[in-house]
Parts: C-alpha cells; structure tokens; sequence
C-alpha cells in the first residue's frame, strides 16, 4: 500500500517503502537534505520538522518532532511542513527566518534548520504569549550559542492577519484513518478504534505497540531492534484523554505529554506541582509533544522521568487486553529491568492519581544539563500532615538507584504517626542509606547516586518545612 500525505503543501504518494525508515531518511534520499541528522535519537533537534494536527480540544496546531524518531509510514493523512517548506513560494523569507538572520543566529549552519521549525511552531503555537524557553529546549548549538537565538525567539510578533497559514489552522486537520503497510518482512498497523488494537495484538505474539515511537524508534534507527509488526497507537481517541474527576485524576495512556503539560496548567494549575515540574524536566517539547505517559511506563526504563512521580502520587495502572480489563498500583507494575505486569496482548489504558493531591509535593532531577537530559537520579516526594503535626502520608520514590523504579514502602510506614521534625529526618535518612542499588556510569558513580538518595530527602524536608512554616 502506498503512503500519502501533505508535505509543504504538496500532496504525495511514497510507493515500497519499508515501515522501519524514518522520515528523516525519506527527506534526505528525496532530495530535502535541510533537516540534518545529527544523533539519530532524539537529542540535538536538527531534524525537526512540523506536523499539523489537531488536539484533545479540537484545535488545529503545529508541532515540532524529531523526524528522525517518526517513522514515515506513521504520518499517512498527515501534513508536514520541513525546513524547504517554510520561506513563501517568492522566497520571501518566513518572519522566523528572518528574525534569525537579524540577530546573527547561525554560524555552521547544521543544526539552524531544526531552530527554525522549532520557532515556526511556536510562532503559530495557540495561546503564545512571548519568549518560552521550552520551545527550543530540544535544540542544540554549539556554534553561536544561545543568546542570539533566544533573542530571535524574543523578538517574534504575532502571525500577521493575512498570514495564509492561519487559515490553514483555522480548520481542523482531515482525520487519521485506519491504515497498514507492509514492506521488507514488516508490517506496521494504526488502528483507529482500541477494540481494533487489542484484537490485532491479541493474534499476533510478534507485535509491538507504539505511541509516540521516541523510544522505539531509538533502537530501530540502530537497526538491532527492528520489530516485524508495529501496532501504532497514536490515532486511537479512546487512549487520548484526561478527565478531572472527583476523587481522581484519569490521564489517558496515549494523551501526548506536551498536551498532558497545557491542560494541567489550565484545568488543574495548582493541585499537582509535582506533574508540573517533571513535565517541565521530561526531555524537550519536540520529544513530548509524541511521548506518553503510557509508553514512558511501558518501556520500564529504571531512569525515566515519569514513574517516580506517578509513585509519589499513589497512581493505579488500568491494563486492558481483547479480553479483560485489571486495575493494578504502580509500585506492582515493575517486576524487573525493562520488564512489567503487562501480559502478551495487553495495553496500559489509562494512569489513575487521587484526588485531593497532598498538600507537599516535590520533583528532583539530577542530572549533567538541565534541559533535555538523561537523569542520573530522579526522587519525588509527597507529604501529608496531621492536624497535631505528625505525618499521616509520605511518600518517597526514586529513579537511577535500582533495576526499577523505586518506592521506599518500609521508610514510608516508619514515618507514619512520627512529628515531621529533624529527629524523624536523621531516622528516615538512616533507613534511606541502605535503599536501592546503585551502579556507577557516565552519569555518576554508585557513591554519588547513594549520597543523592540521602540528600534529595534531605532537601525536601526542608523545604517543605518552610513551606508550612510560611502557612502558619
């Protein structure tokens, strides 16, 4: 079958194309060498092209992914706009372009294709209001540095009122219909309904469900994991969804997370910090703006972001198969390294937080840059007090010093009824001495992640001391 789609306003047809190749590949062997390769994994951002699609809310936006991390069969019905794509037909520059230009934004020039779609989405991102950070934290330069670009992005106005791509996203997107590819011993399958997923991975023991693809894609571009049926997920509405509901929070396992990000700063601004800042922490916004919780738990990397946070909240896992549906906690969702309670045929459906969220919450990450990094060690906490001072709830998780994931359950319950005061720091941080086991790498040796597991505790208890000082 062939693959169509829109690609700088052209529609286009792509015969015999394996599923594995990345669209990043396709550009490059057609002729549209601007998007670069530079890491093949997601990190630098020099391949980062735009998307038009619609979210949750029924908005149309441009997004920028790594393209080296998209497979090219995954964007059948889709529009893309790359790096050729932006300036107009005349070659009248783009304002991005031309804001970049000004400021004297480019040296070598490798990596500015990938800023310049980076800062078209986010010329166009809804709801813009100045320079954010975020929008190029994806982004690498090792030429002229920060600065410049920064003040490029500062300097952007609003699109102006005859700009034809604020037509364009004045309508939604055609939508995503059901389609599969089969090519070089592989096939790749995107259903649109979630009955339809889990009846193809319930017959077929060989395939791998996909959602954003920002880890799978990794191992595929290094071509030792390469699976031979891909069931991709990111056309299934059923796994895109959060509702706020009166005793929980239900975050759908296929909801992106950059889209997860905005609707927890509008619908719940202040009741789950935690999330915020983790959301913040996760990779770039090219990265998010495919990644889902779903996946980050599934690959059960013992480094991720999200599981330590969703293990201070108490999360609950709904895990569905053609046949059943089970309710799990967290904590007994890891059962080894990169394993988990997931049965042949079975998804992650949604990740359930209480409601109320407790009061004290906090997010750390450890880790050689700020901005779109590895974590060396991740810890989450959260703290609930009684009305005499004592503490009725902590929760303690870390990430980077086992196999899994890590809840400290013993140092919870040893906790529990104690005044929240340094005598019952100094006996929790004995406790906390022994927990995990650390290894050393790159990123820091045992002896550091050890120490770490101490002193993160450490600095959320005084900091959340001040915090209830201040309250009184």
């Amino acid at each position: 079958m062939s693959v169509r789609f829109v690609l700088n306003g052209r529609r286009v047809q792509v015969d015999r194309i394996a599923p594995h190749v990345s669209l990043l590949e396709w550009l490059r062997m057609s002729g549209l060498p601007g998007s670069k390769e530079g890491c093949a994994e997601g990190e630098c951002g020099a391949c980062a092209v735009a998307v038009l699609r619609e979210d949750t809310r029924g908005r149309a936006r441009f997004e920028a992914v790594n393209s080296c991390l998209v497979p090219l069969v995954a964007l059948q019905d889709r529009q893309i706009v790359t790096v050729e794509g932006v300036a107009a037909e005349n070659g009248e520059l783009h304002p991005v372009q031309r804001a970049l230009l000004e400021t004297g934004s480019s040296q070598c020039g490798y990596c500015t294709p990938g800023f310049v779609m980076s800062l078209f989405c986010e010329y166009y991102r809804p709801g813009r209001a100045g320079y954010d950070p975020e929008g190029i934290s994806g982004n690498l330069c090792r030429c002229t540095g920060y600065r410049p670009i920064a003040d490029a992005a500062r300097s952007l106005g609003a699109p102006e009122a005859n700009d034809p791509r604020l037509a364009l996203l004045e309508r939604a997107p055609e939508p995503a219909n059901a389609f599969q590819h089969d090519g070089d011993d592989q096939r790749f399958v995107r259903p649109i309904r979630l009955a339809a997923a889990l009846e193809h991975l319930g017959r077929t023991p060989e395939g791998v469900p996909m959602t954003g693809g920002t880890d799978l894609m990794v191992y595929s571009n290094l071509r030792d994991r390469r699976a031979a049926d891909v069931v991709a997920l990111d056309a299934v509405a059923e796994l895109a969804h959060l509702d706020v509901r009166p005793g929980e929070l239900v975050i759908g396992a296929g909801l992106p997370l950059s889209e997860l990000q905005e609707r927890l700063r509008l619908e719940l601004p202040t009741e789950f910090p935690l999330l915020a800042d983790m959301l913040r922490l996760f990779a770039s916004r090219l990265i998010r703006n495919r990644a889902t919780l779903g996946g980050n738990l599934a690959t059960a990397s013992p480094i991720g972001d999200s599981a330590p946070a969703l293990l201070a909240l108490d999360a609950r896992v709904t895990l569905v198969s053609a046949e059943a549906e089970r309710t799990l906690p967290l904590h007994g969702f890891f059962t080894g390294y990169r394993k988990t309670a997931l049965a042949q045929g079975e998804l992650i459906r949604s990740i359930h937080l209480p409601r109320p969220a407790p009061k004290q919450q906090r997010f750390y990450k450890v880790s050689k840059r700020e901005l779109d990094d590895i974590s060396t060690v991740v810890a989450a906490f959260t703290l609930e007090l009684d009305s005499e001072g004592s503490v009725s709830e902590l929760r303690v998780a870390y990430g980077g010093i086992a196999q899994t994931p890590v809840r400290a359950e013993l140092v919870e319950e040893k906790a529990r009824g104690l005044p929240w005061d340094q005598d019952t720091l100094a006996l929790l941080a004995r406790q906390l001495e022994t927990l995990g086991s650390p290894i050393s790498d790159h990123r820091g040796s045992a002896a550091y992640r050890r120490a770490l597991i101490v002193r993160l505790f450490e600095k959320f208890f005084v900091e959340s001391t001040a915090r209830l000082e201040a309250a009184e």
